[in-house]
């Protein structure tokens, strides 16, 4: 399935997890398994991505530019997407250049990505004409994607997620990483007022707040839906993992045989265990956790070599 057909209609499974450590507290879940809908260009990558494309397409663009960190599941999935859609694509990376690459980095690389690196002062004007006319006057005429794919589009393609969700479950609460905003800001858009949590992946408190209500006023011209982002379970930072975390993804991998991605989706449970925990979420809730991507595996390799390449 074309990453650019805007009329696609995808669907991912709802995979219910029965943990004992749940049931005592009254609490269901289900993964929301978005990570199964492309194997190159897994969840929520796969639903920002689509529309963007075809808004280039249209516009008659062949050249993307987009902006992610060194481990930027997105700098990833617009590699893919473009190679198999017939664009030309530029990751513009933050701070400098590391050799030999990480294999996020080496894999956008193979699929025919130009990398380029801004330093962590002009990386935070990324958005300034200045800096983007500079990119555009370099690579020629190009299609810029914001970073993480959180635009009016991305956060359209992610309002979809939210409907297809609510017509195959009826959850209580939703549950979804953040790092930059698109997702929780489409979901909460799409689940038809169903309280939706989005867990900040990323330190600091309170920013990213405005950051999804000004993709909600962008996309719908209002703010939408009943949300909220939790702060403080980042675990270190952005693709930072701490020892409880990884205890927590190797405890999961021990008793449902999934290994979860550490930088975005094992946060997000993470944070909805100590809810439950903590009886912060009521009981008989029924609660959907968004795996965004990318693909979960069952694998017995311990968690610990993960978490250190994600670091």
């Amino acid at each position: 399935m074309a990453v650019t057909d805007p009329d696609a209609k995808p669907l991912s499974a709802v995979q219910e997890i029965d943990d004992a450590r749940l049931r005592r507290h009254g609490v269901r879940l289900w993964l929301k398994r978005d990570d199964l809908l492309d194997a190159r260009v897994p969840g929520n990558k796969w639903r920002k991505l689509r529309h963007n494309l075809s808004a280039a397409r249209a516009d008659g663009h062949d050249t993307l530019v987009t902006f992610g960190g060194a481990y930027s599941h997105h700098i990833a999935a617009t590699a893919a997407a473009g190679r198999r859609d017939g664009f030309s694509t530029v990751g513009v990376i933050r701070g400098e250049e590391r050799l030999p690459l990480n294999p996020i980095l080496a894999g956008a690389r193979a699929d025919g990505m130009r990398l380029t690196y801004l330093d962590r002062s002009s990386y935070r004007r990324k958005t300034e004409p200045e800096i983007l006319d500079r990119l555009c006057a370099r690579y020629g005429r190009c299609y810029v994607i914001p970073e993480g794919g959180s635009n009016p589009a991305g956060v359209m393609g992610c309002r979809e997620l939210g409907t297809e969700l609510i017509g195959q479950l009826k959850p209580d609460l939703v549950w979804c990483p953040v790092g930059s905003g698109g997702t929780l800001a489409g979901l909460a858009a799409g689940v038809d007022g169903t309280p939706t949590t989005g867990v900040c992946v990323l330190r600091g408190d309170g920013f990213m707040d405005g950051a999804v209500e000004r993709l909600q006023v962008d996309a719908f011209g209002r703010r939408l839906g009943t949300w909220r982002v939790l702060y403080g379970h980042h675990h270190g930072g952005y693709a930072k993992v701490s020892a409880e975390l990884d205890d927590f993804i190797d405890e999961f991998r021990v008793r449902h045989g999934v290994a979860l991605e550490p930088i975005y989706v094992a946060k997000s449970l993470y944070a909805l265990y100590r809810h439950v925990d903590e009886g912060r979420i009521a009981v008989g809730s029924r609660v959907v956790t968004i795996v965004t991507g990318p693909r979960l595996q069952a694998s017995p390799r311990s968690s610990r070599s993960n978490s250190r390449e994600a670091r």
